[in-house]
Order: C-alpha cells, then sequence, then structure tokens
C-alpha cells in the first residue's frame, strides 16, 4: 500500500520517493512488523492459551512436561503480522511475494489443521496424510515458481563458479525435496525454547540478503549469481523477520508460547523457497547445518534400534540427548545459535570463493 502510496505523493513532494526503494521499505517492515508484534503479543498469548494450550510431546524429557500448559500456535501470529506488514509495504505486483506469501499460508494450513487435531482430539493428523498434503502444497508452490519464473534447471554449487548439475526432468523432484526436507527439519528442530526460531532468524538474514543480490543485476554479476529479480522478496522477508523477532521476545527460555506445526511447518517451507528463489539451495544445508543435524539424528536413531536393536543417542533429535547428558535447556539453544552463525560465516566465503 505504501509503495503505491509513495509513487502517487511523489509526483508533489519529492521525498516520497524515498518508497521506491527496496531497502527503505524492508527496514521499514521489518520495525513495523516487530513493534506490532510486541504490542499484540500479550493479548494473543492470552487468547491462545484460553483456546489452544499445547501439548507436550510423550518422548520429550520429563522436564519438558510441565510445559504442557504453555500455549502454542505462536506461527499464527507470525503469520499473520508477515501478511499484514507485507501488504503495507510491498509492491504487491511482484510475483516472488505471492509465491513466498503462498507458500507461507499452505504449509502453515497443514500444520494449523494438525494442531487443532491435537488440541481436539488429543492426536495429530496421521504422518502419511500430512505428508501428502505437504506434497501437494510443494507441487503448487513449484509450478508455479517453474511457470512465472521460467528458470534454469541446474543446481548452482557454492564454490566452483562455472561447475552446475543440470537436472532436467529431475528438477521439479528436486525443489519437492527441498521443500518438504527443510519444512520437516525445522519441525524436529522446534523442541526448545527459542531454538528453532533463533536459527531460523539467522537463515532468513543470510537468505534475504541472497534475495537482495540476486535481486540485484550488478552484485549479482559480481559475485556470479544468477539475476533471478528477487529484490521485491526482500520486503517481504524483511516482514518475516521481524515477525519472528517479535515472536523471539515471547518464546526465549523459558517459553510464553510455542510456534506448534503451523509455525514450524510453514517457516520451513519459506525458508526453502527463498533458497530456491535464489538458485543456492546447496547453501541450505550448510547455513542450516543444525536442521540437517536434528534431522539425521532421528534418521540415525530409529535405524539402530531397527537394525541393531539400541539407541545411539540418549534421545532423538539431538538437542534432548545433550538435555539427557546434563547439559541446561538455554545453553543448548545459545549454543546451536552459535553454530548456526559460525556456518552462516562459512557459507559466506563458499559464496565468495565463487
Amino acid at each position: 500500500m505504501f509503495y503505491f502510496l509513495g509513487q502517487y505523493l511523489a509526483q508533489f513532494y519529492s521525498f516520497f520517493h524515498v518508497f521506491h526503494y527496496i531497502s527503505f521499505r524492508s527496514i521499514a517492515a521489518l520495525l513495523t512488523t516487530f513493534f506490532m508484534g510486541l504490542l499484540f503479543g500479550k493479548r494473543f498469548i492470552r487468547i491462545s492459551g484460553e483456546a489452544f494450550e499445547n501439548t507436550a510431546r510423550a518422548f520429550t524429557p520429563e522436564n519438558h512436561q510441565k510445559k504442557g500448559s504453555t500455549p502454542t500456535m505462536g506461527g499464527v501470529f507470525i503469520i499473520a503480522l508477515t501478511w499484514l506488514n507485507t501488504l503495507l509495504w510491498a509492491d504487491i505486483k511482484a510475483f516472488h511475494t505471492w509465491v513466498l506469501l503462498g507458500t507461507l499460508t499452505l504449509f502453515g494450513a497443514i500444520g494449523l489443521w494438525d494442531d487443532i487435531s491435537k488440541v481436539i482430539f488429543k492426536k495429530g493428523i496421521s504422518a502419511k496424510l500430512k505428508f501428502r498434503l505437504q506434497l501437494i502444497c510443494a507441487l503448487l508452490i513449484a509450478l508455479s515458481w517453474i511457470w512465472l519464473q521460467a528458470p534454469t534447471s541446474e543446481i548452482f554449487m557454492p564454490i566452483f563458479k562455472w561447475f552446475t548439475i543440470p537436472l532436467g526432468l529431475l528438477f521439479l523432484p528436486w525443489l519437492l525435496f527441498v521443500i518438504i526436507g527443510t519444512s520437516n527439519a525445522v519441525n524436529l528442530t522446534d523442541g526448545l525454547d527459542g531454538l528453532a526460531i533463533g536459527v531460523l532468524l539467522i537463515n532468513y538474514v543470510f537468505f534475504g540478503g541472497l534475495l537482495y543480490i540476486t535481486g540485484h543485476a550488478e552484485f549479482a554479476s559480481y559475485l556470479h549469481l544468477p539475476y533471478m529479480g528477487t529484490g521485491e522478496a526482500v520486503v517481504f522477508t524483511a516482514a518475516l523477520i521481524g515477525a519472528c523477532l517479535s515472536f523471539f521476545w515471547f518464546n526465549a527460555y523459558p517459553a510464553e508460547i510455542f510456534m506448534g506445526d503451523v509455525g514450524s511447518l510453514s517457516l520451513g517451507a519459506t525458508l526453502a523457497v527463498m533458497a530456491i528463489m535464489t538458485r543456492q539451495e546447496m547453501l541450505l544445508p550448510i547455513v542450516g547445518g543444525v536442521f540437517v543435524a536434528e534431522t539425521l539424528s532421528v534418521i540415525l536413531q530409529i535405524a539402530s534400534i531397527k537394525l541393531l536393536g539400541k539407541k545411539i543417542f540418549k534421545m532423538a533429535p539431538l538437542h534432548h540427548h545433550f538435555e539427557m547428558i546434563g547439559v541446561k535447556e538455554s545453553k543448548v539453544t545459545i549454543r546451536f545459535h552459535i553454530v548456526t552463525l559460525i556456518l552462516s560465516l562459512f557459507a559466506a566465503i563458499f559464496l565468495k570463493l565463487r
């Protein structure tokens, strides 16, 4: 809205040309979303606590069972704030913005159904149904993006500038794998106060920067990245970061609210689409190394139990293993955040080496 209002007022007052700049609108979107979140956060927590009390997972450590009374559905809060402020500050004619909003909403709807089922029936939707819904939503998103963007079907490597992997017909399955895999990886990581949201914030800042670079022809050329015209998506990303920051304010240890599956599934899928839009999917497992480690710990634990009849970890996902060996929850969270920050710096180096 402000983008078009600025265009109109700039005819009379030159000051309003500032609304044309992505950098200005991105900062404004982040700040307004963050302060709006702080303003309405307590009220949402109260409403959420009355309607959607969290159910503690049976496979979590004993000290987590007392968190069953903590309100959930924080993901709804994040999605609503992001939608409102994206519409306020972004150029809504940019299709990248709508693909990202669509991703956030579709996967959020899956998580919302699952969360409501847990509240009403004390049991979420089945894993098979959840996967099928994720597959349908990921297919819609991937096809929409391919049709609108008509991108190259190559995987760009983070270090070797001239080496790419052409996928051809495998491009669509690759996109589905990235979107669904990242969505579920974030869902598995969401188990400690402030853990998933903190890791996501660092990832969003990194890929938000890449969206800006691949949306700027000169910057993209300098770093030997494909120009994707993704500049306007930065405004969406800034609004999302502001929403996540305000949620983090209340989700930090000890958490006053949880994001629920509505948050973890939608935020994970949106992160994947950001990586896809920049054509830097191969940087995702580096910057999102914590998500990869958490997912691998679950896979290895299940495989070890079935094949060898014993556990590798005291408890999976990995963050619970560290808790079980005596590391305090808040320390596990902070250390995982530090690891993510270090990994993002490595990813930036790999990007520059191109």
